[in-house]
């Protein structure tokens, strides 16, 4: 996952870009995804893992709504600017460097955990990708719920574009950025590399950064596959017209009334 941490690393300082509002869209997120931890766990608020927190999109807009939120995130660098970029704004939020493979958090600490941003299509093996999930189950109390986002890759697989639209910004100072993203495809279809390229304007000039990593297009029914294979239950998928939040999301849970463990052993005996 060194490759994985050096995108992110090198992302960081300028992550937000992405975004027209970056303040905007973390209120917009945190709404939608509020609404669906209401719906599932009743009124908050909650204690929440942001276990991809990045630079603090999600994190810091569920914050804002009262809820009680950790963030982990493979890059040191997005972790530690979520913690400025928080505390800049008045609002608690501990951060760490961890992978999803390994979060060095207690089991059942948490009522709900949030992986978003397409965070876990970098974990590219079935054994890396159950190992994540299985840990992402672990840390949830009984009955406690997973909420995933990823891109719409059921709709990439079927279309197979080369890149998807660029993305144009404006910041407070009136510095325009091209977001551009570039797609190749490896053999089996899956798989991609993408490079990111962000062009932003200083004076008469433009900067150019570009970091590169590497996604598994995971479909809907694989996703969903692999996270009840981890011992998790409910798997719903919520399309982005319903929730309003900017990819599909997945909710699931942990079981209630039987381990995590005894629930995955009675599937695979199924």
């Amino acid at each position: 996952m060194s490759s994985v941490r050096r995108f992110y690393d090198e992302l960081a300082p300028d992550h937000h870009r992405i975004f027209p509002a970056w303040d905007a869209s973390m209120a917009r997120q945190a709404s939608a995804l509020d609404a669906l931890l209401g719906r599932a766990l009743g009124a908050g608020p909650h204690r929440l893992l942001d276990a991809a927190c990045g630079i603090g999109t999600q994190a810091i807009g569920l914050a804002r709504r009262g809820h009680r939120v950790v963030g982990t995130d493979l890059s040191p660098r997005a972790a530690a600017r979520a913690a400025v970029e928080a505390a800049a704004r008045a609002v608690p939020l501990p951060t760490a460097a961890a992978d999803l493979r390994a979060l060095p958090c207690g089991a059942g600490t948490f009522d709900a955990v949030v992986c978003a941003d397409n965070s876990l299509p970098h974990l590219l093996t079935v054994g890396d990708l159950h190992t994540a999930l299985t840990g992402l189950r672990r840390v949830l109390r009984p009955a406690g719920l997973l909420l995933v986002t990823v891109r719409d890759y059921d709709e990439a697989r079927r279309t197979r574009p080369a890149a998807p639209p660029p993305q144009v910004t404006t910041d407070a100072e009136g510095r325009e950025t091209v977001t551009l993203q570039l797609w190749r495809r490896h053999e089996d279809g899956e798989r991609y590399d993408l490079r990111h390229i962000q062009l932003t304007g200083q004076d008469d000039d433009w900067l150019v950064r570009e970091c590169r990593t590497t996604y598994w297009a995971l479909t809907r029914r694989q996703l969903t596959a692999h996270v009840e294979d981890a011992g998790s239950t409910e798997a719903t998928w919520h399309a982005p017209h319903g929730t309003g939040f900017y990819q599909p999301v997945l909710t699931a849970r942990r079981p209630a009334g039987q381990s995590a463990e005894a629930a995955a052993t009675a599937r695979a005996q199924r």
